[in-house]
């Protein structure tokens, strides 16, 4: 089996990193970093998540591994103490895994080619400035013309992470939807938006059409997962699931469930 280690730089992610690649080569592993079958992320979800995107283009030949080495996070199964029995788990390895949905993300502009990203979590549009006017369609058809700060478009996995921030709903990432929801939006006799999240099924699509000048679109800032994009002279962007899908191996996959109640809620105080 071909086997990455994907490390963050700190301190204990590097021990880490040390003693599995030693356990690996004692059990005749191969380490790639170019084409693994494997890719074991050593860290948190910060450090999944700029795996995926390291080899976004090859995920349709790897499967995901998380250790984390601080809090339980949503993407990491095993804790940095238990490297033996991920090592034992990766010798008797069946293929199995489970996958989820990705985002895919297309931008158009006024004056140069079209951009194409995938998104783990989510992506936003936001003005860094003044009130970001955009209209928003739904499978083809126009929705609502939305006021405000800006908008969150997130996948299942992603609906823990930012879009909970701003009130989206928690979804269970076996679901292939994708969910919108509004940031600091405009709502008066004037100006009116639906003012709760939206769910929006694997079969339809999400096109926001910025109405800005291209003078006012200048301090638009969009994001792809943890990546930022500035002052690009967007005309729409339009957001679907992808075709393409992360996957992990299924060794003892952690209920999602229980992710969000240990994350979000804790231990029971015995009340």
């Amino acid at each position: 089996m071909r086997v990455a280690i994907y490390a963050n730089p700190g301190s204990k992610s590097q021990s880490v990193k040390e003693k599995l690649e030693k356990k690996m080569r004692d059990r005749h592993f191969i380490l790639d970093m170019e084409n693994p079958e494997i890719v074991v992320t050593i860290g948190g979800d910060g450090t999944l998540l700029s795996a995926f995107h390291h080899y976004r283009k090859q995920l349709d030949q790897i499967r995901f591994v998380g250790v984390h080495t601080g809090h339980l996070g949503f993407y990491t199964d095993w804790r940095d103490d238990e490297i033996d029995d991920l090592v034992i788990s990766l010798q008797s390895d069946n293929r199995q895994s489970v996958s989820y949905p990705l985002l895919d993300v297309w931008v158009t502009y006024k004056n140069r080619q079209p951009s194409h990203y995938l998104a783990l979590n989510e992506s936003t549009i936001k003005r860094t400035s003044s009130t970001m006017v955009t209209d928003v369609y739904i499978g083809g058809e126009k929705f609502e013309r939305f006021r405000g700060d800006g908008l969150c478009i997130s996948t299942p996995t992603g609906s823990t992470a930012y879009n909970k921030s701003v009130g989206g709903a928690v979804i269970h990432p076996d679901m292939d939807v994708l969910q919108l929801a509004e940031i600091g939006s405009i709502n008066n006799r004037v100006f009116r938006t639906l003012a709760s999240p939206m769910i929006i099924a694997s079969n339809d699509w999400i096109t926001l059409s910025l109405m800005e000048s291209r003078e006012r679109k200048e301090d638009l800032m969009l994001t792809v997962d943890s990546k930022s994009y500035y002052n690009r002279d967007i005309e729409q962007i339009r957001y679907k699931i992808a075709k393409e899908r992360i996957r992990f191996a299924k060794y003892r996959h952690n209920h999602f469930w229980h992710r969000v109640q240990e994350a979000f809620i804790g231990e029971e105080d015995g009340n």
